[in-house]
């Protein structure tokens, strides 16, 4: 049977150069990095190379590179931690209402330390308005976090324009003696996929993963700008730089720092073949399936992403029959697809909840073909015919 991976926004397939980087720290060079003697030299040289390679893909200098074991703990490391740190002169945070659940959950977790948050809207397309985030930020406001790409429909977020906002604003609050409010951009959909500079972002924190761009699963980092003090979620060690404590994933973070270095000679080539075959998938399913919509907007959209919501079907339905096509996709983000509840973030840009569930994600990688791209458009019109035909709610354009 034919087979077709379109889940790459789950995970990516690891690359052979990346597992080759990876093989001697399973067995050979074993050691502790922390130890002193000479088993633990060569693993901690990995680690520190790996920290340079990270950091070079976002332009960041390889001590604020600060290594977790996933892309959740990089997100709530940088909520937590800055609201920890901080509490003493405010208990406010901002994110947008299409933020990934660790970012989200962070919060309420928070809140039952006695912090509040505001939500910034998104318009249809799934885009922040920045105009009416200087308006949210009040003096007692300590952070706003706004992911650079989201993990579904695929919008591209104006976070160097955020950032730009709030430098102006912390320049004014200085005036009065206040504390500046940070700026946490959730990248682990962006990083490695699209260019990210935390310089021209003007980010304070950045999250992002190595199963986004090749790499293996179990480890990810967070970028901390210098002066920006938060606390660890971890204690027990002076790992990380006392930012996370215990013995570092030393294989993994060997393969995410050759993912980074691949990715940052890669990327323009990647983008420019994954380009045509995104906008050729959605050409494809927009001309041959009626009442199907595109989700996210249609330009400023990561390379790789496809999401469109069909009417009269669920999304479980088209991924059971999908899959017996050997076509593997996704009906949300890879943390909420089990929980069979309309996606927060389609509902934050209109899409109406019976629709929701019709939603399905197409995320291509490197390697995908336009063979590909075309069986798939053309079992996903094959299956939604069928799952019609016996639906009794459908009704004919």
């Amino acid at each position: 049977m034919k087979r077709v991976y379109l889940d790459n926004a789950a995970c990516t397939p690891l690359d052979n150069r990346v597992f080759e980087a990876m093989r001697p720290f399973f067995v050979e060079e074993f050691g502790n990095p922390a130890t002193i003697h000479s088993y633990g030299s060569v693993p901690r040289e990995a680690l520190d190379k790996a920290r340079a390679q990270v950091g070079a893909l976002i332009n960041s200098k390889p001590e604020y590179i600060f290594f977790t074991a996933n892309g959740s703990e990089a997100n709530n490391m940088a909520v937590k931690g800055i609201c920890l740190a901080n509490q003493a002169r405010g208990k406010h945070v901002i994110c947008s209402e299409i933020e990934h659940f660790s970012v989200l959950q962070a919060i309420k977790s928070m809140e039952k330390l006695g912090f509040t948050s505001t939500q910034l809207k998104v318009d249809k397309n799934g885009i922040i308005q920045t105009g009416e985030l200087e308006e949210l930020i009040k003096d007692e406001t300590v952070l706003v976090s706004v992911m650079l790409a989201n993990h579904e429909v695929g919008t591209i977020e104006p976070v160097a324009g955020v950032a730009a906002l709030i430098k102006k604003i912390n320049a004014e609050r200085a005036t009065r003696k206040l504390q500046p409010v940070y700026l946490h951009a959730d990248a682990i959909a962006a990083a490695g996929v699209i260019p990210v500079d935390v310089e021209a972002l003007g980010v304070d924190l950045l999250s992002l993963a190595s199963s986004s761009f090749y790499g293996p699963k179990g480890a990810a980092a967070l970028y901390i700008r210098k002066g920006v003090r938060i606390n660890p979620l971890i204690d027990g060690g002076i790992q990380e730089g006392g930012r996370r404590a215990g013995l570092e994933n030393v294989p993994a973070i060997v393969g995410m720092g050759k993912a980074a270095e691949l990715a940052r000679s890669e990327m323009a080539e990647r983008d420019k073949k994954m380009e045509p075959l995104r906008d050729l998938l959605i050409e494809l399913i927009l001309k041959n399936i009626p009442q199907v919509r595109l989700n996210g907007d249609a330009k400023k959209r990561l390379p790789n992403n496809v999401n469109v919501a069909v009417e009269y079907i669920e999304g479980e339905s088209m991924l059971m029959w999908l899959d017996d096509a050997g076509i593997a996709a996704s009906s949300g983000s890879a943390c909420t697809s089990k929980a069979l509840k309309a996606s927060h973030v389609l509902l934050a840009i209109g899409v109406p909840q019976e629709v929701c569930h019709g939603s399905m994600l197409f995320s291509l990688n490197k390697d995908t073909t336009k063979e590909e791209i075309e069986y798939t458009a053309t079992e996903l019109a094959k299956t939604v015919k069928k799952l019609r035909e016996m639906s009794p709610l459908y009704k004919k354009p």
